[in-house]
């Protein structure tokens, strides 16, 4: 299996399992099956990859004013969005589900692709040697 395949597997894995974290969390986000989870992680990563760009593009002036706390809304609509896509077998109830379910998400995808490596969100933990070092702040 080429790298590449590879990554997309893990960050739909990760995907899967913080939407199915939301879900549980989230009283107004529901599923039927297994598949319907996976399916729905699919289209939620497709939609973040293709249209979430073009939106935050947009919304741009109001990213800055909220400094940045609107794409929570973003995230939200999408979700929503995914909902009413795969309704009767994925669905969110209404908007405040959605949000709620949206930074369930952020949160769990963030954590899991920290501790992975994969995705955009680089943690990196050093512990210094020489313990005279201690004073030293790195920014």
């Amino acid at each position: 299996m080429s790298s590449g395949v590879k990554k997309f597997i893990l960050s739909w894995s990760i995907n899967t399992l913080a939407v199915l974290v939301a879900v549980y969390l989230v009283k107004g986000i529901n599923y039927e099956k297994p598949l319907d989870l996976l399916v729905a992680s699919l289209v939620l990563g497709i939609l973040n990859a293709v249209l979430r760009p073009i939106i935050v593009v947009l919304a741009l002036p109001l990213l800055l004013l909220t400094l940045g706390i609107f794409l929570l809304v973003i995230n939200a609509c999408l979700l929503y969005f995914v909902g009413f896509l795969l309704r009767p077998h994925f669905y969110v109830n209404d908007f405040w589900s959605a949000f709620w379910g949206a930074l369930i998400i952020s949160i769990v995808a963030t954590i899991l692709n920290s501790m992975t490596g994969t995705g955009s969100t680089r943690i990196k933990v050093e512990r210094r040697q020489n313990p005279s070092d201690k004073d030293v702040i790195d920014v």
